[in-house]
């Protein structure tokens, strides 16, 4: 089993963040940049992890963050199941 589908199954959907924030050389400027990982509602540690990240290391002030998340599979939606189909 691929780890995206190990992260799904404990819970973890898919966060997507666009992120605007400031040119370092010029402030009046707006950027964009889209940010996509796993990560858990409602705290979402990654997200914020990467955040302060960029507070810390990266010249260009965040603006603004808009973020969705969505939930690929849930535990009540996936089980194994054994079995064959045969199609003549």
């Amino acid at each position: 089993m691929n780890e995206e589908m190990k992260l799904q199954l404990k819970g973890y959907g898919l966060t997507t963040a666009e992120i605007l924030y400031r040119m370092p050389d010029h402030p009046s400027v707006l950027q964009s940049y889209l940010w996509q990982h796993y990560d858990l509602a409602p705290d979402f540690p990654e997200m914020k992890s990467f955040l302060n990240f960029w507070r810390e290391k990266l010249d260009g002030p965040l603006h603004s963050v808009r973020y969705v998340h969505r939930k690929l599979i849930s535990a009540t939606e996936w089980r194994a199941l054994s079995g064959e189909f045969f199609i003549h």
